[in-house]
């Protein structure tokens, strides 16, 4: 059977959620995907990005990851998104991208896709889980299937335990924890294990 296609989406404004993706898509690259890591575009004014150097060097450090469209959606048989709560909710970022998903949800083009999500916040009880569980929502609308990593392995308690996907704790030098390092990368391997199950269902009809 062919392998897995996996879009790893996310938002970054100082860099965590993109360190969450390239530990995602190193695991799941080793589990046998095929993996793009993509960008939703920017929405804040420049000038709001210049005023705080760690997002400008971040936003200066990846101009080059391509930005992900509706495209990658069809693409992919599976997705990993990773952002940072904004109040415990989606950054509008994020949100932007995906209300302007219409098109492809009216063609039926979501269904079945495979997604499981991740987030941060500047403190363990800062909004993760809420904004993990605000995305799947839109996720149920899409007809997804969600596939979240429970508690499935002990790297899951050892990183903090958040069932709903993989949560970060940011630390003033910008460094993740190799707890939740180890957590992402059993994630994404349960992402990739369960969207290669649909695949060759589908396949076998």
């Amino acid at each position: 059977m062919a392998n897995v296609k996996l879009a790893i989406i996310y938002y970054s404004s100082t860099g965590t959620n993109y360190k969450l993706a390239q530990a995602a898509a190193k695991a799941a690259q080793t589990a046998g995907a095929e993996v793009k890591v993509l960008k939703v575009p920017e929405l804040a004014p420049a000038e709001a990005i210049a005023s705080n150097a760690p997002w400008q060097a971040h936003f200066e450090a990846t101009k080059d990851v391509p930005t992900a469209t509706a495209a990658d959606i069809e693409w992919a048989d599976a997705i990993i998104f990773s952002v940072p709560t904004r109040f415990g909710n989606v950054p509008s970022q994020m949100k932007q991208f995906l209300d302007t998903m219409g098109g492809l949800w009216a063609q039926g083009k979501t269904v079945n896709k495979v997604v499981s999500a991740m987030s941060s916040a500047q403190n363990s009880h800062g909004g993760q889980e809420a904004t993990i569980l605000s995305l799947y929502t839109s996720m149920y609308h899409w007809g997804a299937i969600v596939v979240a990593p429970g508690y499935t392995d002990p790297v899951l308690f050892a990183a903090g335990g958040n069932p709903y996907g993989t949560s970060a704790t940011t630390t003033e030098d910008g460094n993740i924890a190799d707890t939740t390092i180890a957590a992402v990368s059993h994630q994404a391997k349960r992402v990739v294990t369960v969207a290669q199950w649909v695949k060759n269902g589908q396949a076998q009809g």
